[in-house]
């Protein structure tokens, strides 16, 4: 009877050897079709900052099967051709931006997360304002009219009852430099400025003074959705191709944003290496400058509210329409 248990045994094991030898081998297979490579660009500032720690990595090699070229733009139409013509698989980018793309390619563009949000502060040369209810009857130098800093301003107004032109005065410049001098002129001015242009200006006038932060106001009055500067978006085919690639890229981008935001010498360091800003600059702006990456259906909340309200108050910011859901990655 034992001779007859250890026979079967015998046998049974010499089934299960080619199987698991196989599968093994399947599995190998399996792993090295997942490999990749991935070319990623994005616009120098803080959209490609909480980039930097996986751009430094991959440097070294391929990153769990992926393989990285990164490429970083100085304007916002050399990302939007270089992701069309099927250059780059992923951008960093404005996030209306992205919304209009998609709208004008019938989808060829996938929003994957939210990278940055809101870099929009008030500044003043004073110390008169300390909530949104103080700006009424004062005048804001700014520049962006017609886009997103003038929308994301209204809303911000709106939401705490001042209506722009008539409550709060609006002079609009056409660059930051120009916002910055007219406060630097003006007894108590006040200026709209991005960053991480707020943190060049103290640097040179250290009166400026950050009086309130427009993301915190906006998410004060939004009920979930944000002011958001910057999503990384994705060619709708690679997706389809290389998804496994793309769940990767996710995953090691939130490491590398988790780095830049508990390493602010660090990464202000690689920041000012890759030239996207100094690193002086960088390693000021850094807490400002709201880098995140946020997925999944928390992105869509956040972002969806956000174009919603782009497209109430110009329809033309995101497209002419609202994105459907296959937008969003989640």
């Amino acid at each position: 009877m034992k001779k007859t248990v250890v026979l079967v045994s015998l046998l049974i094991l010499g089934l299960l050897v080619p199987l698991m030898a196989n599968g093994t081998k399947e599995q190998g297979e399996a792993y090295r079709s997942e490999e990749a490579t991935v070319k990623v660009m994005a616009l120098k500032g803080p959209t490609a900052m909480g980039m930097v720690n996986l751009m430094k990595e991959s440097e070294s090699g391929p990153i769990d099967g992926n393989t990285y070229t990164f490429k970083l733009a100085g304007a916002v139409d050399e990302v939007t051709a270089a992701l069309l013509k099927g250059e780059v698989d992923i951008a960093a980018l404005p996030a209306n931006l992205g919304s209009v793309l998609y709208n004008n390619t019938k989808g060829k563009v996938t929003a994957l997360a939210i990278n940055t949000l809101g870099v929009i502060y008030i500044v003043e040369s004073g110390s008169t304002i300390k909530s949104v209810a103080d700006l009424k009857g004062k005048t804001i130098f700014a520049s962006g009219k017609g886009a997103t800093p003038e929308y994301g301003l209204n809303y911000v107004l709106r939401a705490n009852g001042l209506e722009p032109g008539k409550d709060v005065q609006i002079e609009w410049k056409s660059e930051h430099a120009e916002c910055v001098a007219a406060i630097s002129a003006t007894e108590n001015g006040i200026a709209m400025l991005p960053q991480p242009f707020v943190t060049t200006a103290q640097m040179k006038n250290p009166k400026i003074r950050i009086a309130l932060d427009l993301t915190k106001e906006w998410e004060a009055k939004s009920g979930g959705s944000s002011m958001i500067t910057g999503i990384a978006v994705v060619r709708t085919d690679y997706l389809k191709e290389h998804k496994n690639a793309v769940d990767k890229f996710l995953v090691q981008y939130k490491a590398s944003v988790a780095s830049v935001n508990s390493d602010t010498d660090g990464a202000a360091k690689l920041i000012g290496s890759y030239g996207i800003v100094p690193e002086a600059v960088a390693k000021k702006a850094l807490p400002y400058c709201n880098i995140v990456c946020i997925t999944g259906t928390e992105m869509k909340t956040k972002l969806s509210g956000y174009l919603a309200e782009l497209y109430a108050q110009n329809p033309k910011a995101v497209g002419g329409k609202l994105p459907e859901d296959a937008f969003y990655h989640i």
